[in-house]
Formats: structure tokens, C-alpha cells, sequence
């Protein structure tokens, strides 16, 4: 059994499901749509898929393909990120599509809980709507708020007092850093309240704040994958996860946005095993453990691949 933290449903349509929202696409078309270098590259290509979700409908066909996807991999709990800052963007309607979404989870084959991410470079006037609808719906599978997007461009520290108000609210915490940036981003989530750290490898810069990390047992949501396509690391030979792991910091695996990186949960740990000796199994048992929301059911459980 395997649990899933970081996991962007946006970043889960592929091709086939693209092309059941939208039977005009052609693949030729999806792939060059969806191809890129960078960082920068791929958040144009984390749009255009967004942009094929035109109406609650189509989030609803993208979690019921996801939810098969995760069951067939042996997954049992899921959290999944809904960008809600880049819907209320396209000027949708949040509730409806989270009604959607939330009537897919209650049909699904695995416990599914929500991350509602606001967009941190549009600011924390963009964000507050967000954190206030997660608190709206916090009784309906909605665990936690987040911040994506670019992180050089919105620094934590303006979403301060946002994170304060959500923790208020029950909200639990997550926020990208240390992905595209360097330690200082991670100290700034933590600043604010972070409990998990969305990719953080670029701790490994700052032995003072892996001491930090370990002490305080935040762990790092590390999607290997996605930072080798993503060109955020250049190869397996430069990624950070042993170097991590062996300074105590806790560590899950993840995918991040499958479809764009063209990879799966299994394969990530498989990637984990293969190219840096992790134990699995360890690894798996983290995912449980620092999940917002197991249920009563799944706690304790012996993670098997």
C-alpha cells in the first residue's frame, strides 16, 4: 500500500484524458503543447492544461482518471493539490468545481483528502479568497492550504499572516520552497508556519536548516522526477535526496504532476532505490506518517510495494 502527498491534479491529465475533455486534440498537438526545457517552460505547460479544464465537468473527468490511476498503483490514500488560485484566475466557479471534485472523491477506490493552492507570485490579496473557501470546506475533505507558482516572484513571507488565519481556521500547512530556489526560501515557509515543504532540496545548501528540519521533523516532499525535467537539478548524480536522507531529514516520495513528467508513484520509488539506495519501505512508511488526514482505518498500516 502507498500514500501520495504531493500531487497536483492539474499535472495528472494525460493525453488520453485531454483528448476525452477535449476529442478535438490530437496528440501531436498535446505534445507539442506540453514539451518543454525548464522550469518556466513547464508552468506553460502546467497552463495549457489548465486551460482544457473549461468547466467543472472536466475537473471532475480528470480525478475520476486520476483516482483509477492511483488504485491501480496500489494507492490508498491521496492528497491531492487543486490549484483554486488559477481557477478563480480563469474567472470559474470554485464551488461548483470543488463540488465536482469532492462528488468524484466520494466514489473513489482510495481515501482522497485536498490541498487548496493559491498562486504566491499574484500575492496574498489573490490569495485570500482561497484560504477562505479551504476553511469554508474544511469538513468536506479539504486538509490544507498551499503556495505554488513562482517562488522568486512571492516570497513566503507575504502569505504570513494568511498562514497564521488558516492555522487558526484548522488548516493544516504546506508550501513550495527550496525548489527553484535556494535555503533562504524554505527558512521563510517555515517562518511562517509550514509543517511539510513542497521539493526543499535546496536545503541540503544549509546544514544549519537540515538540523532544523530534522529536529523539528518537517519533511520534504521530494519529486525526483520532476526536478530532473524541470532542469532544477541537472542529474541523478546532482540530486540532493541521499545527501538529505543521511543528514536525518525526513523524507517522502511523490510525483508531483505525473503526466507532465511522465512518471508514476512506484517508478519514483523505484527511482529512489535504484539510483540512491533508499529503503523503500522506510520511505513509504513516511508518507503515512506525515499525512494531514489518514484515516483510522489506513494508521499503522506496513506500506508493501
Amino acid at each position: 500500500m502507498l500514500a501520495e502527498l504531493h500531487l497536483h491534479l492539474e499535472g495528472s491529465l494525460e493525453p488520453e484524458t485531454l483528448r476525452e475533455i477535449e476529442p478535438s486534440l490530437t496528440l501531436a498537438e498535446i505534445d507539442e503543447a506540453t514539451r518543454y526545457q525548464d522550469f518556466a517552460g513547464f508552468i506553460r505547460a502546467y497552463v495549457w492544461v489548465n486551460r482544457k479544464l473549461g468547466k467543472p465537468e472536466h475537473y471532475a473527468i480528470a480525478a475520476r482518471r486520476l483516482f483509477e490511476s492511483l488504485h491501480a498503483q496500489g494507492v490508498v490514500y491521496a492528497e491531492v493539490t487543486i490549484s483554486a488560485g488559477v481557477i478563480l484566475w480563469k474567472k470559474q466557479d470554485l464551488s461548483a468545481t470543488f463540488n465536482a471534485l469532492a462528488g468524484e472523491a466520494a466514489r473513489a477506490p482510495l481515501a482522497i483528502r485536498w490541498i487548496l493552492d493559491a498562486t504566491r507570485q499574484w500575492g496574498p490579496e489573490a490569495a485570500q479568497p482561497v484560504f477562505d473557501f479551504a476553511a469554508e470546506r474544511r469538513g468536506e475533505g479539504v486538509v490544507a492550504v498551499g503556495l505554488g507558482g513562482f517562488e522568486a516572484e512571492g516570497p513566503a513571507l507575504w502569505f504570513r499572516d494568511l498562514f497564521s488565519q488558516a492555522r487558526d481556521r484548522g488548516l493544516r500547512l504546506t508550501c513550495h520552497a527550496g525548489e527553484t530556489t535556494g535555503p533562504q526560501s524554505v527558512w521563510d515557509a517555515l517562518e511562517i508556519g509550514a509543517e511539510r515543504i513542497g521539493h526543499g532540496i535546496h536545503a541540503v545548501q544549509d546544514a544549519r536548516l537540515m538540523e532544523r528540519l530534522r529536529v523539528r521533523n518537517i519533511p520534504l516532499e521530494v519529486c525526483i522526477s520532476s526536478n530532473l525535467r524541470c532542469n532544477t537539478i541537472s542529474s541523478f548524480a546532482k540530486h540532493p535526496v541521499r545527501d538529505l536522507f543521511d543528514a536525518g531529514v525526513p523524507i517522502t516520495i511523490n510525483t508531483d504532476d505525473p503526466a507532465l513528467f511522465g512518471c508514476t508513484l512506484a517508478g519514483e520509488y523505484d527511482l529512489a532505490r535504484r539510483e540512491f539506495g533508499l529503503p523503500a519501505g522506510e520511505l513509504a512508511a513516511n508518507a503515512f506518517r506525515f499525512a494531514f488526514d489518514v484515516p483510522g482505518s489506513l494508521r499503522g498500516v506496513s506500506p508493501v510495494r
